[in-house]
């Protein structure tokens, strides 16, 4: 199978679990499946140097795998509308309680990277009027207004990378 430790893995998945409550996400009940995703996301942590998600194809360029590094800036939107993120690591509360069962969902990411929009005049003027930026996390949308983006966000644990500027 895997040269990940199994020791190693059952202590990822226990901090992932316990970051994930604390937040108000949860893990996937099925600890097999749980183990096995934690396990890609460790190798490709060994070979990338972050955990990119397992069932996606990462390319070893940080910016550009940015967006499927776990948690993804999908996952949200995967729970929303599937209650469960594309790779199963994370699910709903509904598949939690076994009122619905997780099954496979389609992929969200484009297959091109999306180009940010262009602020109007308009926009430009209310931005610069602001005393500091605003930045948003990309995997749940927290907002903070202060000259840099947090190290971590508080909300869902994603590194500062993940981050951009709103406002």
């Amino acid at each position: 199978m895997s040269e990940i430790p199994r020791e190693l893995v059952i202590a990822t998945v226990k901090r992932l679990n316990d970051e994930a409550e604390a937040s108000g996400y949860h893990l996937n009940p099925d600890m097999e499946m749980t183990e096995s995703i934690v396990e890609g996301l460790l190798a490709n942590d060994t070979k990338f140097g972050y955990m990119v998600c397992p069932c996606r194809f990462g390319i070893g360029d940080a910016a550009a795998d940015r967006d499927i590094v776990c948690p993804c800036d999908y996952r949200d939107d995967d729970l929303d509308e599937f209650d469960v993120c594309y790779c199963g690591l994370y699910v709903s509360e509904r598949v939690l309680k076994g009122e619905v069962q997780a099954e496979s969902i389609p992929e969200r990411r484009p297959a091109e990277p999306v180009q940010p929009k262009e602020a109007d005049s308009h926009e430009n003027e209310l931005i610069t009027s602001l005393p500091y930026p605003v930045w948003r996390c990309k995997v749940c949308g927290y907002l903070c207004a202060r000259t840099n983006p947090p190290a971590v966000c508080p909300i869902c644990k994603a590194t500062k990378e993940r981050f951009e500027k709103f406002m």
